[in-house]
């Protein structure tokens, strides 16, 4: 009995773990937010900043990486809510090489960085301001991490009355689906 509660908590504290360190969460400014960022990037620059989205590109020269994301806001659990309203674009930067393959498009992804200022490039037949953050830490999330579990009650079965019409099934894009 004593070895049972210190496992049932050593359980329960590694379920909750957070995909960014506590002392990197610790320097970030909460009130920071994409719109701020663009808006007054005087008050921001220097400041860290936690932001999320999905990966637009990566591109990797000489003297590092930069890849560019679309803002979504994040979650509690610190991934991006793809149906939120995007806040627009922004850039991560790092002096490390960071591999196409893992950092492409289409990942949701979340930094935590340091604002550096404001940057003009071409985006299609417009010039586009973006923010440009430099990366303490940056997370990319699996395809397996963003999979939606079906609720406790599906397996009840007096849930639906599945011997009518078929069971119900889960479809983990869409929700249930039914025969």
């Amino acid at each position: 009995m004593k070895l049972i509660i210190p496992a049932l908590v050593l359980l329960l504290i590694t379920g909750c773990a957070h995909v960014f360190s506590e002392g990197a969460s610790r320097l970030v400014d909460p009130s920071a937010t994409i719109a701020r960022l663009r808006k007054e990037p005087g008050l921001y620059v220097g400041k860290f900043v936690k932001l999320g989205g999905t990966i637009v590109g990566t591109k990797n020269t000489k003297e590092g990486s930069e890849v560019e994301i679309v803002e979504f806001k994040l979650g509690s659990d610190d991934i991006p809510d793809e149906n939120s309203a995007s806040g627009g674009r922004f850039l991560a930067v790092t002096s490390e090489f960071l591999d196409g393959m893992i950092y492409k498009t289409g990942r949701p992804v979340a930094v935590i960085g340091e604002m550096k200022g404001l940057k003009t490039l071409p985006l299609g037949e417009t010039e586009y301001t973006y923010p440009v953050i430099a990366i303490k830490e940056i997370h990319v999330w699996k395809k397996s991490d963003l999979y939606q579990y079906p609720p406790p009650y599906y397996y009840d079965p007096f849930f639906y009355p599945y011997w009518w019409y078929g069971p119900p099934y889960w479809y983990p894009y869409h929700g249930f689906r039914y025969w």
